[in-house]
C-alpha cells in the first residue's frame, strides 16, 4: 500500500476517533447495535478465467477500502442529521482516501460509489435524528477506526 494512502486511512481513523466522543455523548445507553451491511463481494473471478495484468487487480485490501467507503457516507450524512455538524470531515476523509490511492477510473468509480451508497442508503431511511441513528453512528465510528488501524498495520509498510 502507498504511504499516500496509508496517511489517508490515519486521516479516516482520527475523523473517526474525533467524532467518537461526540457520538457516545449522544447515544442513548443501552441502545442495541444495528446490523451492518455484508462485507462487500470482492468480485473474484473463477478459477478457471485468466488473471488481469497486476495493474488491474485490485489489491488485497479493496474489501475494506469498499466498507470504509460505505461507512464515510454514512457518518457524513448522519453526523450532519444529529447536530454535530463535521458531515464534511468525513467527505474530505473520502476525497483524501480517493487522491492518495491513486486509482484507475474504474476503482475510483466502485470507492465512490461505495460511499454514495452509503449515504443515500440512511438518507432514504434517515429523516430526523433518532436514537437508533445514535447508535449507528456510534458503531460506524469504532467501526472505521478499528478498519483503518487494521489495513495500515497489516498493509502500510
Amino acid at each position: 500500500m502507498r504511504r499516500a494512502a496509508v496517511a489517508a486511512l490515519g486521516v479516516a481513523a482520527l475523523v473517526a476517533l474525533g467524532g467518537r466522543a461526540a457520538a457516545a455523548e449522544t447515544a442513548p445507553p443501552g441502545a442495541p447495535a444495528p446490523k451492518t451491511a455484508p462485507a462487500a463481494n470482492t468480485g473474484a473471478a473463477p478459477k478457471d478465467a485468466p488473471a488481469p495484468p497486476a495493474a488491474e487487480r485490485p489489491p488485497p485490501y479493496e474489501p475494506q477500502l469498499l466498507r470504509l467507503a460505505e461507512m464515510l457516507g454514512a457518518l457524513a450524512y448522519l453526523r450532519d442529521l444529529c447536530g454535530a455538524g463535521d458531515g464534511d470531515k468525513f467527505r474530505a476523509g473520502m476525497a483524501g482516501l480517493l487522491g492518495a490511492e491513486g486509482v484507475s477510473e474504474a476503482r475510483r468509480d466502485r470507492l465512490a460509489g461505495a460511499y454514495n451508497r452509503g449515504f443515500q442508503d440512511y438518507r432514504t431511511t434517515y429523516r430526523t435524528c433518532t436514537p437508533a441513528a445514535n447508535a449507528i453512528i456510534a458503531r460506524y465510528l469504532a467501526e472505521t477506526a478499528r478498519l483503518t488501524a487494521d489495513v495500515a498495520g497489516r498493509y502500510g509498510g
